[in-house]
């Protein structure tokens, strides 16, 4: 086995690894937003809060969003890992090469749509303890 092989099984482990967490994150990002949503259309939220309709909306509307692009990232990990597979049969660096930079290119995207996911679910759920209806029983 060559330095080169060594280096390249490696990389494909952390790869592996990578593809293996985001969709562990997606799967996390999906029941919370099934959560997130169920909240934003319960009734619970005090009526007399001003803007609440106009925030609320808001607030739905970025999930939608979150729900589409999380599908849309879920198809692509599904695609990035089955390309994978072929890296095994690789030959040459600059097919390695590319792949690794798709892989650090698709890291960083998912990176940055991860971040916002959990800086909308902070705001909401901030937004959200706010204004909650305080049962009196």
């Amino acid at each position: 086995m060559t330095t080169t092989t060594i280096v390249s099984e490696k990389g494909l482990k952390d790869i592996h690894l990578d593809i293996l967490e985001w969709k562990s994150n997606l799967q996390f990002i999906k029941d919370e937003t099934q959560f997130i949503n169920q909240l934003l259309n319960s009734y619970v939220f005090e009526p007399t809060t001003p803007n609440l309709f106009e925030r609320l909306q808001r607030f739905k509307e970025q999930m939608i969003f979150i729900d589409t692009e999380s599908e849309n990232i879920h198809t692509n990990i599904r695609k990035h890992e089955s390309e994978l597979g072929g890296m095994l049969e690789c030959d040459t660096i600059s097919c390695d090469t590319l792949y690794y930079k798709e892989h650090e290119s698709f890291k960083k995207s998912f990176d940055n749509f991860y971040k916002n996911f959990k800086k909308l679910k902070s705001e909401i759920f901030q937004y959200a303890g706010s204004i909650l209806r305080k049962n009196k029983k």
